[in-house]
């Protein structure tokens, strides 16, 4: 498929050093045979992988790769969040992806969350036009949100504080996407949405993550699914088919990009990048 839509992977930050070693070197010379646009590193619910997200987005940009860091206030302060961007600005890293973010569990109920909107407007008015600020959107509408509409004009508050673009929470329904879409120029969004996808290589993960974040599993995705049990390689195999129908689908209906949710993986990923021919 000659397609000209960008692609981006995204990691979560390793607990162990092992598990480090393995996804900057092992894991990321596999995807980087797709030449991805940039790679991205998540930030745990109220900075609890701060330490771990800044060390593998450093040591990301030091090997020459375009990163760009998820980034939330949670538990931390103006002076915390200031001194992580000057750590990345002075690493050459111009891209974040700024979110709202979750507090760890436990954590009173005092305490006010930073919205999204809020943060990428502190980023502007500290860093003036020097990074490059990705921002969620939720084609399925965000667990939380009051409506299905104001989800769309929390959205374009993002946009109107200054964000350039927006990656989707992952999904199965492709014309849950390009509604959404619909709904979006509606109302005077005209920023990228890239769609967020996630490949299906263990069932009972999926499900769970799926729960918490409001993504649907199609029925019939599902009764597939469950019907191969504890099969791996047969989960592996229709994973790798399903993800690439709907990618094909996004790219041919003229989605901007694809940023796909590594779950540290790079077999998976690749085998759908090779399938589209990105």
């Amino acid at each position: 498929m000659d397609s000209k839509a960008a692609i981006s992977f995204e990691y979560f930050p390793p607990k162990t050093d092992a598990g480090r070693d393995k996804l900057l070197g092992e894991t990321t010379a596999a995807l980087q045979s797709a030449n991805p646009n940039y790679y991205s590193v998540t930030y745990g619910a109220g900075g609890s992988t701060r330490d771990n997200t800044r060390g593998t987005v450093l040591a990301l940009r030091e090997q020459g790769l375009d990163v760009a860091p998820h980034l939330s206030f949670g538990l931390d302060g103006e002076d915390t969040i200031l001194s992580l961007l000057q750590d990345y600005q002075q690493a050459g890293i111009n891209r974040l992806v700024a979110l709202r973010g979750d507090l760890p569990s436990g954590t009173g109920g005092g305490t006010r969350l930073v919205y999204a909107n809020e943060l990428v407007a502190f980023v502007r008015e500290h860093t003036g036009d020097h990074f490059h600020i990705e921002v969620a959107a939720y084609p399925e509408i965000h667990p939380q949100a009051e409506s299905y509409e104001s989800d769309i004009r929390y959205l374009k508050g993002k946009f109107d504080a200054g964000a350039d673009s927006a990656i989707t929470q992952y999904f199965y329904n492709v014309e849950a996407y390009f509604y959404f879409l619909d709904r979006c120029a509606a109302l005077g969004i005209d920023k990228p949405i890239y769609a967020g996808i996630m490949p299906i290589t263990n069932y009972a993960n999926l499900a769970r993550f799926s729960q918490n974040c409001g993504a649907e599993i199609p029925r019939w995705i599902r009764k597939r699914l469950e019907g191969y049990a504890d099969d791996k390689e047969s989960i592996r195999a229709f994973g790798v088919e399903v993800v690439t129908q709907l990618c094909q689908t996004l790219i041919e209906s003229g989605a901007p990009g694809i940023h796909f949710y590594t779950m540290n993986q790079a077999q998976p990923t690749l085998q759908i990048c090779a399938n589209l021919g990105l």
